[in-house]
């Protein structure tokens, strides 16, 4: 049985999500133990994916700030090393 073209396209915008997911923890050591990461390399946008937003991630710094992205952050931004608040 083939797979439809949504649901391909689907599958790899989840499987592409959970890859960076993993990719969070190295971010977070690597700014640790160095300079914050730049905007771009993270992938971030000044507006919200989904329903996952800056002000919502464990990262965040009130009131525009990131533990491991550089530059001002918008509150409503979002990065590909969100992670939800506990």
């Amino acid at each position: 049985m083939t797979e439809s073209k949504p649901m391909a396209k689907r599958r790899r915008a989840v499987l592409q999500a959970a890859g960076l997911a993993a990719l969070a923890p190295l971010a977070a050591t690597r700014a640790q133990a160095q300079d914050k990461l730049q905007p771009a390399m993270v992938m971030y946008q000044d507006h919200p994916k989904d329903n996952q937003r800056c002000d919502g991630c464990l990262h965040f710094q009130p009131p525009n700030a990131c533990a491991i992205v550089s530059g001002n952050i918008n509150p409503a931004g979002w990065c590909a090393v969100w992670a939800a608040k506990g």
